[in-house]
Protein backbone atom coordinates (compact mmCIF):
# COMPACT_ATOMS: atom_id res chain seq x y z
CA UNK A 1 0.00 0.00 0.00
CA UNK A 2 1.17 3.35 -1.09
CA UNK A 3 0.87 5.80 1.70
CA UNK A 4 1.77 9.64 0.67
CA UNK A 5 1.55 12.22 3.34
CA UNK A 6 -0.09 15.43 2.22
CA UNK A 7 1.08 18.73 4.35
CA UNK A 8 -1.43 21.24 5.19
CA UNK A 9 -2.05 23.81 2.43
CA UNK A 10 0.20 21.35 -0.29
CA UNK A 11 -1.58 21.91 -3.69
CA UNK A 12 -3.82 18.90 -4.38
CA UNK A 13 -2.25 18.90 -8.60
CA UNK A 14 0.89 18.33 -6.45
CA UNK A 15 0.45 15.77 -4.06
CA UNK A 16 -1.39 13.44 -6.91
CA UNK A 17 1.40 14.13 -9.46
CA UNK A 18 3.62 12.96 -6.42
CA UNK A 19 1.76 9.74 -6.16
CA UNK A 20 1.31 8.65 -9.51
CA UNK A 21 5.26 9.17 -9.91
CA UNK A 22 5.63 6.58 -6.82
CA UNK A 23 2.96 4.29 -8.14
CA UNK A 24 4.93 4.10 -11.29
CA UNK A 25 8.11 3.38 -9.40
CA UNK A 26 6.98 0.74 -7.45
CA UNK A 27 5.92 -1.49 -11.18
CA UNK A 28 2.11 -2.54 -10.03
CA UNK A 29 0.94 -1.57 -12.99
CA UNK A 30 4.01 -2.89 -15.07
CA UNK A 31 3.61 -6.83 -13.58
CA UNK A 32 -0.09 -6.30 -13.74
CA UNK A 33 -0.01 -6.18 -17.52
CA UNK A 34 2.47 -9.23 -17.90
CA UNK A 35 0.26 -11.71 -16.00
CA UNK A 36 -2.53 -10.69 -18.41
CA UNK A 37 -1.02 -13.29 -20.51
CA UNK A 38 1.37 -16.05 -19.96
CA UNK A 39 4.71 -15.95 -21.85
CA UNK A 40 7.15 -18.97 -22.37
CA UNK A 41 10.56 -18.80 -20.54
CA UNK A 42 12.62 -19.25 -23.82
CA UNK A 43 10.72 -15.97 -25.30
CA UNK A 44 10.88 -14.26 -21.83
CA UNK A 45 15.10 -14.94 -22.49
CA UNK A 46 14.81 -13.84 -26.00
CA UNK A 47 13.13 -10.48 -24.95
CA UNK A 48 15.92 -9.70 -22.40
CA UNK A 49 18.52 -10.40 -24.55
CA UNK A 50 17.36 -8.11 -27.28
CA UNK A 51 17.15 -5.83 -24.57
CA UNK A 52 21.11 -6.02 -23.39
CA UNK A 53 22.00 -5.48 -26.49
CA UNK A 54 19.90 -2.85 -27.50
CA UNK A 55 21.25 -0.95 -24.02
CA UNK A 56 24.83 -1.96 -24.61
CA UNK A 57 24.62 -0.53 -28.37
CA UNK A 58 22.92 2.65 -26.86
CA UNK A 59 26.22 3.02 -24.42
CA UNK A 60 28.68 2.34 -27.01
CA UNK A 61 27.77 5.03 -29.50
CA UNK A 62 27.57 7.82 -26.55
CA UNK A 63 31.65 6.94 -25.79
Amino acid sequence: MIVMPVKEGENIERALKKFKRKYERTGVLKELRSRQYFSKPSVIKRINMQHAVYVEKLHSEED
